[in-house]
């Protein structure tokens, strides 16, 4: 059903939005940074003038969660995210018979709360502009493989002398390699879950509801971070609101979207449509019914798989909807124009073609190189031919071994210092690694490369002449990897330990190495660098033409992005802007009380026993994407309303533009966060924390 609507929706939607594009920001479109947000436009239009010490506050009040967003909600320590966001922790702490996706987890005193596995939260402590640091370390005539290793050097030099204890400094690439900025995080590493509702209502409507409104989901988890074993103490805190949302008013999102598409020019479009979509929306479908499949074996194999099942089933159905925008004539018309305009205003004078060249040139050979490695670099490099946690860790052993003897500025990016502490955390933690899965994930992933590369020199030595099931029964059978103690062993050892490991993972990771690194290094010298190069010089001509009246693509760096909650109209009726939480009784029963729109008994039993009109799930026009799950919606009084955790069908294209006509983001109202934890879970401790904070109750609400 899902899929069958979907292209005529969101064609119409693109349609009526392209027509009416015709400048580079509308309505209330943009993921601001927060050096440089529309304060201007935001007074004119809705009266209300951003002061610096607000912007401070939402910045210091918020943190990058492991694949999403998050936000501090008292001063001990307190941070809220998504359930979804939350899953992997959740999912690692279920074991010895408990289940915390199944029952959901409180932890009503501060000694019950259990550390989470291997897992960072990082707050945007300092933003400094390093584009003439970057810049300069590349030189006139410069070929395009020392060009990019002397940006590569200078960012990595940047981020080794930003670096201190207890904070990690990543060079963030803006406008294709036009900006340059150094963000300083400090990072939490000590996290403890403290209260996760039950999966089935996280994810009430389960995969259907996905992407959709209404929705009737409490998708929340709240953490608390620590520092030498106490309780971190955070002056920057966002303060649950004193007066609910109403429809109309203006509301901020503060989050880090993963990654949109903008920005880029004909050339990487035609790659997205014609190469990595088609393939990725292949491999996730193919993934999806490996894990219902190995689901079915047993409610044991459906427990280790249902994080895996979700986290893929949520990517089918976005990079489907991404992969509609590219069937509209009009909208793709209307790319055509904008570049065509660049090309010749850059044409039209001898002194821009003299500064600009012809950037456009360089990007299309850089994406037909790609082109030609894209199967060996996805299943070799990316290790799409090699998957699971297991193999993943094994590459990691052999690669880091070799690059941490050079110095840290000749390494690849991923392998520095400041990058190595996070995947060494990962590494050294004691998350379960469940063999099955893994023999699962490797033998179709093994099959899959099979298939498409049938004489890929690292699939044959992989194989050894065995089958895919064979080989990964053989591979991850004879592992020792899935003991933290062994992994931590084996990596300290450095690289004689690794030489001479006989641990059958890492021998074929040493194997394949070679032609591995050889896929990086093109990649690296022949592809990255024009894309950069070129990029920036189109973003150069942007500026020149518009200046900067949009912001740069999503980079999974903090953002600000704003919009009123507002309904919309959907094939001649109007969707309310919020839902009620007594609504979701009526959804359960809408659809037989059945799976996935069974209420766990919590809910049943708590019936009757709170106010039903509670708002419970809202839309605003807020501008979103993937990564921004788990983000905190403020009022202009910098107070908490909710929390993003995903956006309606409608809101798919706006990876490759904006538009307020139908998409919307969906947060969960602060209302019925409070009203559920005080009267469904009885989480007193809890609620009184977070309302304490600010001195107010669910009654004022």
């Amino acid at each position: 059903m899902y899929l069958c609507r979907v292209p005529c929706k969101l064609l119409s939607l693109l349609v009526i939005a392209f027509c009416t594009f015709t400048t580079f920001a509308q309505a209330d479109e943009g993921m601001w940074l927060f050096t440089n947000p529309p304060t201007a436009a935001i007074q004119k239009k809705y009266g209300f003038a951003i002061t610096q010490e607000w912007l401070d506050h939402l910045r210091l009040s918020s943190s990058r969660a492991p694949g999403g967003s998050s936000e501090f909600v008292s001063p001990d320590g307190l941070l809220m995210t998504n359930h979804h966001v939350a899953q992997s922790c959740i999912h690692d702490l279920s074991s010895g018979g408990k289940d915390y996706m199944k029952d959901g987890f409180y932890a009503a005193t501060r000694e019950q709360e259990p550390k989470c596995p291997g897992i960072e939260f990082l707050v945007l402590t300092d933003i400094k502009d390093v584009s003439e640091q970057i810049h300069s370390a590349v030189k006139a005539r410069m070929a395009s493989a020392e060009s990019g290793k002397a940006t590569r050097q200078a960012m990595s030099a940047a981020e080794k002398a930003c670096s201190t204890e207890g904070f990690k400094c990543d060079v963030v690439t803006l406008y294709a390699g036009a900006m340059y900025h150094l963000y300083k995080y400090k990072k939490y590493t000590d996290v403890r879950l403290v209260f996760a509702p039950e999966f089935q209502m996280a994810f009430f409507g389960g995969d259907p509801d996905n992407f959709t409104f209404p929705r009737y989901d409490l998708d929340i988890t709240f953490f608390r971070m620590y520092e030498n074993g106490k309780p971190a103490h955070t002056e920057n805190y966002l303060k649950f609101a004193k007066k609910g949302v109403k429809e109309g008013d203006l509301l901020f999102v503060s989050g880090h979207p993963g990654r949109t598409s903008r920005l880029l020019s004909i050339a990487e479009l035609e790659y997205l449509r014609d190469v990595q979509y088609p393939w990725q929306i292949k491999n996730l479908t193919r993934r999806v019914n490996l894990l219902l499949a190995f689901s079915k074996e047993g409610a044991e194999q459906a427990r280790e798989a249902e994080h895996d099942l979700f986290s893929f089933q949520n990517s089918q159905k976005a990079l489907t909807g991404y992969n509609t925008f590219f069937a509209n004539k009009e909208g793709w018309a209307k790319k055509q124009a904008d570049e065509k305009q660049f090309r010749d205003y850059v044409k039209a004078h001898a002194e821009r073609e003299k500064e600009f060249g012809d950037p456009w040139t360089e990007v299309n050979q850089a994406e037909g190189t790609q082109r030609g490695m894209f199967f060996d670099y996805q299943y070799v490099e990316m290790l799409a031919g090699l998957r699971g946690s297991l193999a993943a860790d094994a590459r990691f052993i052999v690669r880091a071994a070799q690059q941490r003897t050079l110095p840290n500025d000749q390494r690849l990016r991923g392998y520095t210092d400041s990058a190595l502490a996070t995947r060494e955390q990962e590494l050294f933690s004691d998350a379960p690694a469940y063999k099955d899965l893994n023999k699962a994930m490797l033998a179709d992933s093994l099959a899959d490369m099979q298939e498409q590369e049938p004489k890929n020199p690292s699939l044959l030595k992989v194989l050894a002449g065995k089958s895919p099931k064979d080989r990964a029964a053989e591979l991850i059978d004879g592992s020792k990897l899935d003991d933290a103690a062994y992994r931590k062993k084996l990596y300290d050892g450095g690289l004689k330990a690794v030489e001479e490991s006989t641990d059958p993972l890492v021998v074929m990771m040493r194997s394949i190495e070679p032609q591995a690194l050889a896929l990086r290094q093109k990649f690296d010298d022949e592809v990255d660098p024009k894309l950069r190069d070129g990029g920036a010089k189109i973003a150069k001509v942007r500026f020149a033409i518009f200046g900067q009246t949009q912001p740069p693509d999503a980079t999974f760096t903090l953002r600000l992005s704003y919009g009123p909650a507002k309904g919309y109209e959907e094939n001649g009726k109007h969707i309310p802007w919020s839902t009620t939480m007594d609504g979701a009784y009526k959804h359960a029963a809408d659809h037989g009380n059945k799976s996935p729109y069974e209420l766990p008994k919590s809910w049943m039993d708590a019936k009757g026993k709170f106010d039903g009109n509670t708002p419970f799930d809202v839309v605003t026009t807020a501008d979103i994407i993937g990564g921004n799950s788990g983000s905190p919606v403020v009022n202009t009084n910098g107070e908490l309303v909710g929390i993003i955790f995903d956006g309606n069908i409608e809101s798919l294209p706006l990876n490759f533009m904006y538009d307020d006509l139908q998409a919307r983001a969906v947060h969960v109202d602060s209302r019925a966060i409070l009203e559920s934890l005080q009267k469904i879970y009885h989480a007193d401790a809890l609620y009184e924390e977070i309302t304490g904070a600010s001195g107010i109750s669910a009654a004022k609400q």
